[in-house]
């Protein structure tokens, strides 16, 4: 049933979806880039709708609380808890709980924003990176293109353990995808 509404609601909005999807994004850490809009979660989410994406993304586990859980629950919400564990009081880092998911999820898929705010921002975040490399896992390259009003995957990328080469084969990817607000939007510096 959701399918069908998601198909409708992208259809209505006058966006499509790009013909292929790799088979990785079953099991992945996915980047959507651009990130400018709080529309982006909107039309991210009808996509992966349609396309059959298992879609979660982590949040903030006060999040999670009543009432709040109501909605982010559904819509694919994963609460990430980094207090101090019991035993050792250390605090686990993002990385090694973005990789645990992996161990607790067969079939999942979780989004990250590596620009982490929808203001401009000329260097990314890339523990999306190095959660991806510890959990052994692809990264899938999602985006939005308001340009042509597609939303789609593109192609799976197994990081090496360069962190420079692979960025740039991201960078190289999302050169020419327009975000709602393009003015918001940076390729990090670093690598583009």
């Amino acid at each position: 049933m959701w399918k069908r509404i998601a198909e409708l609601l992208l259809r209505l909005s006058g966006w499509s979806l790009a013909p292929e999807i790799p088979v990785e994004v079953q099991r992945c850490i996915i980047i959507a880039v651009p990130h400018t809009s709080n529309w982006d979660i909107w039309y991210a989410r009808l996509g992966f709708y349609v396309m059959d994406v298992p879609l979660r993304f982590t949040i903030k586990q006060e999040w999670m609380r009543f009432p709040f859980n109501l909605l982010v629950g559904p819509m694919g919400g994963l609460p990430i808890d980094r207090r101090p564990r019991p035993d050792t009081g250390e605090r686990p880092s993002y990385v090694d709980v973005m990789a645990g998911l992996f161990e607790k999820h067969q079939r999942i898929a979780v989004m990250i924003t590596p620009e982490g705010t929808r203001a401009r921002r000329t260097q990314w975040k890339t523990g999306f990176y190095y959660a991806a490399l510890k959990a052994g896992v692809p990264i899938c390259l999602g985006y939005l293109d308001y340009a042509k009003k597609e939303a789609g995957v593109g192609p799976a990328l197994y990081p090496t353990g360069n962190l420079e080469a692979d960025m740039r084969k991201i960078m190289d990817f999302y050169r020419n995808i327009k975000g709602k607000y393009p003015e918001l939007f940076s390729l990090d510096e670093r690598f583009g």
